[in-house]
């Protein structure tokens, strides 16, 4: 009993010092990351046309697709990732070229692009997204929304270098 109640004091102890001195999680060292790369999604290269170009909103708006982009092993965010998004929505099917575009990530590895509401295809509201540029293995996604109610879907990157 002795054992566990010094056991339980020391711990205590040396908590408290180390609140008090100021140290706190952000100043120990890091763990290392093992973040594994995200897979391409079955369907996910559907409709696909490559080189869409970046734009500020497809169509007229209204939905949100949102993401981010990592890299794999440490899950450092990356900025500057050319992300490509499409959709069959209410002002286009997803093989329409008015229906695609691609958007930037941002210094926190998040993207965000506007587009037309996604609506139901084959009886799923689903967006489709790539990235497909060289620094990275080409990864397409074909996240499925769990209502063709909802105004905004998320998809995430995990890339891993070429």
């Amino acid at each position: 009993m002795a054992t566990v109640s010094s056991t339980r004091r020391a711990f205590l102890a040396a908590t408290g010092a180390l609140i008090a001195t100021g140290a706190t999680t952000a100043s120990l060292p890091a763990l290392a990351q093992d973040l594994a790369p995200t897979r391409s999604m079955r369907g996910g290269a559907n409709n696909y046309l490559p080189d869409a170009p970046i734009v500020e909103r497809i169509g007229n708006g209204g939905f949100w697709m949102t993401g981010t982009v990592r890299r794999a092993g440490d899950g450092a965010p990356l900025a500057g990732q050319r992300i490509q998004i499409w959709a069959h929505t209410t002002e286009g099917h997803e093989r329409d070229w008015h229906s695609h575009g691609a958007t930037l990530s941002d210094e926190n590895g998040e993207f965000k692009l506007e587009m037309p509401q996604i609506v139901p295809a084959f009886g799923q509201a689903h967006g489709h997204l790539a990235y497909d540029s060289e620094d990275f293995e080409t990864v397409f996604l074909r996240p499925v929304m769990s209502s063709s109610k909802d105004k905004t879907l998320s998809a995430h990157f995990v890339l891993q270098p070429v």
